[in-house]
Parts: structure tokens; C-alpha cells; sequence
């Protein structure tokens, strides 16, 4: 309910799996979506975040996502604040995702095969992974790919307001133009996953 006080309408709960807890978790998410009240203030869409896997299981565990039902499937991009495997963007684009996460130095080639396949990538505001921004927008901008506005949300404390997130677009060069079309490109995408919004 946090996030509806903050102004939300809906949301996605993108735990992190890998190979290790995909089995268990999928199945706890879906659980919690399928009985969250239908009148509540906010909707909450099933996901889940592929984290720091190797690039060849990108493919395989995000086919088996999709097939179990999650509605939408991150990936945890190449971040300037962790050690994540070189290759880690391009593999993730080339599997069944709906966003790349933090994709820090993301090269032309990535960003074009995003805006090809419709993936969104991140505009995050977490400590670490935004030192990305800047570069992200840049290129997407500048090749078409579609941008989504992000908080990585890990603790009460990271959930921020409309505003903020918009505050953190326009530092990083994002026009408010841009932005709205940001919003609109992620109000369609919602729709297609069964919000209503």
C-alpha cells in the first residue's frame, strides 16, 4: 500500500531468481497477484527480475517464466555498481524480456536491438545503478528505443513519488516531451499485461 500513498496505480513484484529459487518463487508471486483484492487501489502485476546469470540462461529461464504465467520478466543489465558478466545486455535482449534493468555502458547495438524487439530499458533512480542514466537516455533517445522509469525498490525508503522519478528523467537529460511519451509507452505496455490504467 506504500506505493498507492505515493501515487501509484500499479506495480509489477520482480523478485530476483536465478536457477537456483526460479521454481519456488514463481509460483509464491503468482499466489500473492492472483489473491490480491480486485478493488484495491492498486493492481499488482507478477514478474520477476533475472539476476546476475550466466548469458546462456537468459533465454531458458525466461521462456519458462512466460510459460508459467509472469506477466512481466526484467533483467538485471550490465550496472556500473556490481560486477555483472560482459555480454550480460545483449544476451538479456535476445531472450523473451519486457525491461532491461540498469544497463549502464550499454552499447548502439544493444540499444538498437531493444528499440527492434519493443524492451524497455531502465531510468533508475538507485544509488549505484543510475551513474548509467545519462548514457541509457542518451542512446535511446537518440536510436528510438523505448525508456521506462524506474526505482529498484528494495526498502520503504526507495519508494519515491511521480515527481521524483520525473526530476531524475530531466537530470539526465530527458525532456518533459519525453517523458510523456515515456508514460504513454508504459501505460500501453500495462494494458497489454491486463492493467487497467
Amino acid at each position: 500500500m506504500r506505493y498507492a500513498s505515493a501515487g501509484f496505480e500499479v506495480i509489477a513484484i520482480t523478485d530476483h531468481v536465478d536457477y537456483s529459487n526460479i521454481k519456488a518463487v514463481i509460483p509464491a508471486i503468482l499466489n500473492f497477484t492472483r489473491h490480491w483484492p480486485k478493488n484495491s487501489p492498486i493492481q499488482v502485476l507478477a514478474g520477476i527480475e533475472l539476476t546476475h546469470l550466466p548469458p546462456r540462461q537468459f533465454k531458458p529461464l525466461a521462456r519458462y517464466a512466460r510459460k508459467k504465467g509472469i506477466k512481466v520478466i526484467v533483467a538485471h543489465g550490465e550496472s556500473p555498481a556490481e560486477p555483472v558478466i560482459e555480454g550480460t545486455n545483449h544476451a538479456a535482449l535476445e531472450s523473451d524480456i519486457d525491461i532491461l534493468a540498469h544497463p549502464g555502458n550499454i552499447t548502439e547495438e544493444d540499444v538498437k536491438l531493444a528499440r527492434d524487439k519493443g524492451i524497455f530499458l531502465e531510468i533508475t533512480t538507485r544509488r549505484g545503478h543510475r551513474a548509467g542514466n545519462y548514457h541509457v537516455a542518451h542512446l535511446a533517445m537518440r536510436y528510438g528505443a523505448k525508456l521506462i522509469l524506474g526505482t529498484d525498490s528494495h526498502d520503504p525508503e526507495d519508494i519515491i513519488s511521480y515527481s521524483e522519478m520525473k526530476r531524475n528523467a530531466l537530470k539526465n537529460g530527458i525532456s518533459g516531451q519525453q517523458v510523456e511519451i515515456i508514460l504513454h509507452d508504459v501505460r500501453e505496455f500495462l494494458r497489454r499485461k491486463g492493467a487497467k490504467c
